[in-house]
């Protein structure tokens, strides 16, 4: 679905659920606003306990000249708070899609079976899925605004073509990888209706 078609189907969605106070939120990650990454989530409140979070990221940048971090995520996530909605700690259930296209970040990172290393010469294109479990605590700034700490752990099928640089177009081969580690981190700003 292309953005300027989901902004109008979110605000429909949200007109016809009769907001009330404490019933939705839209929030923004600051890392990823620390990253260049335009991210929006907005999280409804299904029952007493539980609400739904759909966040979306886009990098469409290039770091520099050889290096790239492009990529598009959406992470939907059930959540269950052990107070009340929107107030202090919660779990999560969420799901991970995304399509990337990064390299050329030079690194020596190797952890739980996945060597980042392999990013500092080499360029990655594909598409990753996946689940994972987060913990949370939202900590109430005043009446329309928290602020979020979450971090979760998970698994994620990637899938990809490898280049040889990134800025060439030589494609060296294909493969899959299945990731486990961290899923989520967030310091998440979130504005309350």
């Amino acid at each position: 679905m292309k953005l300027r078609n989901f902004i109008p189907l979110l605000f429909g969605i949200l007109c016809t659920m009769g907001v009330k106070a404490q019933d939705v939120a839209i929030k923004t990650n600051l890392l990823y606003d620390a990253t260049a990454t335009v991210n929006l989530g907005v999280e409804v409140g299904l029952a007493p306990k539980w609400t739904l979070d759909i966040s979306g990221n886009l990098n469409a940048w290039d770091i520099n000249e050889n290096a790239k971090w492009r990529h598009i995520l959406a992470q939907p996530e059930a959540r269950y708070w052990f107070c009340d909605r929107f107030s202090r700690h919660f779990i999560g259930f969420h799901a991970i899609g995304s399509i990337y296209n990064v390299g050329g970040i030079k690194n020596n990172i190797s952890f739980l079976g996945t060597d980042f290393s392999k990013l500092s010469e080499e360029r990655y294109q594909g598409y990753g899925i996946g689940a994972g479990v987060a913990y949370g605590y939202a900590f109430i700034l005043g009446k329309h605004w928290n602020l979020e700490l979450e971090v979760g752990v998970g698994y994620t099928y990637l899938n990809y073509d490898r280049y040889q640089c990134t800025g060439c177009g030589r494609k060296v081969g294909s493969g899959d990888h299945h990731y486990v580690g961290l899923t989520k981190a967030a310091v998440n700003l979130v504005y309350l209706f």
